[in-house]
């Protein structure tokens, strides 16, 4: 089992109720109290959370109305820079001849024990706050885009979300993924 030492955890804690309590308008209804005992009571989330924040995603509780769980997810404004310059997954990874980047979004996911944002949660997501105003994040592909060798991302521009295909392979300084955990 993948667990914090306790200062790791407290340090964490302290980052999380910050967060928490300077974005209100996320989780209006939620008490601090409440959600940190849950949080304490579950290490693994504790350890995911902790690589969300490590890697820059500014991880905080946002209550969106298609969600049943209590659920974190990457709220930094531009995506996150400990998870730029990733291709898709590991087949767009092999595929690669030349320059290929060291870590594939979909893998990296799975090492973090979070999941990657749909194209539904990352529409929703952004009409709680804007993000990605300069920068993109790839989103969790259909099947039948990806078997085409294609793979999918959205970004914020002119006031809206776009959403946009390029192929799986490829990568960009500007583009890496946002993630959530549900508890």
């Amino acid at each position: 089992m993948k667990k914090l030492s306790a200062q790791t955890e407290q340090q964490l804690l302290d980052i999380l109720k910050n967060r928490f309590e300077k974005n209100m308008f996320r989780h209006p209804d939620i008490r601090w109290s409440e959600l940190k005992e849950q949080l304490q009571h579950l290490p693994e989330k504790l350890w995911s959370l902790n690589e969300m924040e490590r890697t820059g995603g500014e991880p905080d509780l946002v209550v969106l109305n298609s969600a049943q769980n209590l659920t974190f997810y990457d709220c930094c404004t531009e995506s996150p820079k400990g998870r730029r310059s990733h291709c898709y997954d590991l087949e767009a990874l092999k595929s690669r001849k030349a320059n290929p980047p060291e870590h594939h979004v979909v893998g990296r996911a799975v090492e973090m024990g979070v999941n990657l944002l749909t194209e539904n949660l990352y529409h929703d997501l952004q009409r709680v706050f804007p993000f990605d105003l300069k920068s993109s994040s790839w989103v969790c592909t259909p099947e039948d885009i990806r078997r085409q060798g294609g793979a999918i991302f959205c970004d914020l521009r002119y006031g809206r979300v776009f959403t946009y295909h390029n192929g799986a392979e490829s990568y960009y300084s500007s583009r890496g993924f946002r993630a959530y955990l549900s508890l």
